[in-house]
């Protein structure tokens, strides 16, 4: 069975420039969810494009690493298509973070900042990481894990949505066996920057659904965020029993 819940707020902003979406056809399912960055609040049209060519994708051609694959490269497409019809959108940019669930396996993908955490049992098992300059700094040694949170560089991405390349800059993980208890969050950095992992995974413990973990997780940014310029948040968590 899989049950979930999704979230997304301004965060105490004008704009809100995340953009979260889903999409069923029977057993299988999809899940995107982008951070759009760009001034003019353009950033909300790429997160917005991004998500719904994501989620076309999927409805198109169903779950799997080649309709990912897809997913990244059209949502690249039409961000670019609304840069050069938009003279003031010509600066949008996106991470983009999705999860295909299938009938027997699960995929995904990411690009940019935006995180997926994958639990097992009710325990994390790994996390998407981030194409950022505070990780590349983790990757050389040079930075401690915990450490990425407050970098003064932690906004600073290296890989996004939006600019032209010669080669894709996303990245797929290898794909998971469908089993057992499984637990997914997706979130943007608005979110993850103000709990700690093992904060997400305290409150999946005590948790009775998506929406109950989304909730105490939420109330725990919101405290956290409290007399801080707070960024837009979302999350989405997924649920496989």
């Amino acid at each position: 069975m899989v049950s979930y819940h999704l979230i997304s707020h301004d965060g105490g902003r004008e704009n809100n420039e995340d953009y979260v979406g889903m999409y069923q056809d029977g057993s299988a399912y999809c899940f995107v969810l982008a951070d759009g960055l760009g001034g003019h609040g353009k950033g909300e049209v790429a997160s917005r494009l991004a998500v719904e060519a994501s989620v076309q994708a999927f409805a198109a051609g169903g779950p799997g690493e080649e309709v990912l694959r897809v997913s990244f490269e059209n949502a690249q497409k039409a961000i670019l298509a609304g840069q050069r019809e938009d003279y003031q959108a010509r600066d949008m940019k996106t991470t983009l973070v999705i999860l295909h669930v299938g009938e027997e396996r699960i995929w995904w993908g990411h690009i940019g900042d935006s995180r997926l955490y994958y639990f097992q049992n009710r325990k994390l098992q790994k996390r998407t990481l981030d194409h950022s300059v505070p990780q590349m700094l983790v990757a050389a040694g040079q930075l401690k894990e915990k450490q990425i949170r407050n970098h003064p560089d932690r906004n600073r991405l290296l890989r996004v949505l939006g600019v032209d390349w010669d080669s894709p800059k996303y990245q797929l993980a290898e794909p998971e066996a469908r089993g057992g208890r499984q637990a997914f969050l997706l979130c943007s950095d608005g979110f993850w920057e103000l709990i700690d992992e093992k904060k997400m995974q305290h409150c999946l413990k005590k948790a009775g659904s998506p929406a109950q973990w989304l909730q105490m997780m939420e109330q725990i940014v919101e405290k956290n965020g409290q007399g801080r310029n707070m960024d837009n948040y979302s999350a989405i968590a997924v649920w496989i029993e």
